[in-house]
């Protein structure tokens, strides 16, 4: 069984109405619709009762084992897969080197983002532990299962990092500080670091303190939308959902206090609305604070409230990681870039040879997040194909070979000359 399969690629410049961007008119989610009683807050698990038997892999059964954290987490399927629970490859990868863990519940998360698989809406079509999330299953793994592992292998873990992320849940900030001490108790968080996907709306300055107290190396907060009037429309009121902008600013202002500099960052999704305008000036305000961004490009997850809505556009989604990678590994300020009347990049703020020699190196193009054990600015977290199929990737979770780079020119409209992209190349290549 592999865990992804090749898919049908997206052509180049494929934004909507033949423009290279996703604009905010057309990027608005459905609304969600009326969960039947029977089936609210995990009513179905819970009336079948179930006892958990191990490992659950997604889809097995449709009324699902009654599993909950901290007894069990869910993994994404990269790391099932690196832990040998899974049988499956990546394409063009060792799978991956960050151990994402998720708490779960029958309940299930309580809050409703528009672009997420995991959302409180889905309760009447699928209950919590079969849901699919950034486009992979999460198989659920007792706890204690993953650190006898992890704890047996040492120094041979192919883990450079763990992370632990929250969901919406009442209990996900006890059972948050649960799943950290049973991970340091048999694991050195100096060998294997751990990052905090947090949980903002339902925490406090001192639960940000207790973590770091406890261990946790780095704290990130998932922004995802770029202003707060995405923020509400996709993941606040707009869609029944409990989170507010003002709240998350908060919770990331006290990691900045407490963690420290180059210790905290946001998550940011690109091409739900906003200008690249919009995000490279929340991105250089992260970079001020002391802290990183951590990209992801939009996909249409199946199951959401934005299903239906286009993926990035890769000429949008090529620029901005470009300009992102310029403020937050070269120094570059936005107020160097120079924006046109629809707020895209038209001048990256550095001579073209140095802009050349950036994009040369493809580190640009590859997953942004929480660092590893090779360099600062290569990500632990490469999340393999979590927000693209693997033929027409947009983060790549392995460094871009050579028609890889004629690719990624080509959608930044900046090929050298002499060189033609030829559709599917690079696909063949990592093959070969």
């Amino acid at each position: 069984m592999s865990c992804l399969k090749r898919e049908t690629a997206l052509p180049s410049r494929s934004g909507p109405n033949g423009l290279d961007f996703n604009p905010v008119d057309v990027m608005q989610p459905r609304a969600p619709g009326v969960t039947p009683k029977d089936a609210k807050n995990g009513a179905r698990v819970k009336h079948a009762n179930v006892p958990p038997e191990g490992v659950y892999l997604p889809n097995n059964n449709r009324l699902t084992p009654h599993m909950r954290s901290p007894e069990y987490v869910q993994m994404s399927t990269a790391a099932a897969i690196t832990l040998g629970l899974m049988p499956g490859k990546m394409h063009g990868c060792g799978c991956t080197r960050c151990l994402n863990l998720l708490l779960t519940y029958p309940e299930g998360c309580r809050a409703n983002c528009a672009y997420c698989g995991l959302a409180r809406h889905r309760e009447a079509e699928r209950d919590y532990a079969d849901r699919n999330f950034i486009r992979v299953d999460w198989p659920a793994v007792p706890m204690a299962q993953i650190v006898e592992k992890v704890a047996t292998d040492g120094d041979k873990t192919p883990f450079h990092r763990m992370c632990i992320s929250m969901i919406t849940h009442p209990n996900s900030d006890a059972d948050t500080v649960t799943v950290l001490k049973q991970w340091t108790s048999r694991i050195d968080p100096s060998a294997v670091p751990v990052s905090i996907l947090s949980n903002p709306t339902t925490m406090s300055r001192a639960d940000v303190k207790q973590l770091h107290g406890l261990g946790a190396d780095i704290f990130t907060v998932a922004l995802d939308a770029a202003t707060p009037d995405i923020f509400d429309r996709t993941r606040g009121k707009g869609v029944q959902s409990p989170h507010s902008w003002q709240k998350y600013w908060e919770i990331l202002e006290d990691a900045r206090d407490i963690f420290g500099k180059e210790k905290f960052g946001a998550h940011i999704i690109v091409g739900m609305g906003e200008t690249e305008h919009d995000v490279l000036h929340l991105i250089q305000r992260l970079v001020d604070m002391g802290g990183h961004s951590h990209m992801f490009c939009f996909f249409p997850e199946k199951g959401s409230l934005m299903d239906h809505l286009p993926a990035t556009p890769r000429d949008q989604w090529r620029r901005v990681q470009l300009a992102r990678y310029l403020i937050d590994y070269q120094g570059v300020r936005v107020d160097q870039m120079r924006f046109d009347d629809q707020g895209r990049v038209s001048d990256f703020g550095i001579p073209a040879s140095e802009r050349e020699t950036i994009i040369d190196k493809g580190l640009a193009f590859r997953t942004s997040g929480c660092p590893g054990k090779i360099q600062t600015d290569i990500s632990a977290c490469d999340r393999p194909y979590g927000d693209s199929p693997a033929s027409n990737i947009a983060s790549y979770p392995f460094q871009p070979g050579p028609a890889d780079m004629r690719k990624i020119r080509h959608q930044l409209g900046m090929e050298k000359p002499g060189e033609t992209y030829v559709e599917g190349e690079e696909y063949e290549e990592v093959q070969s």
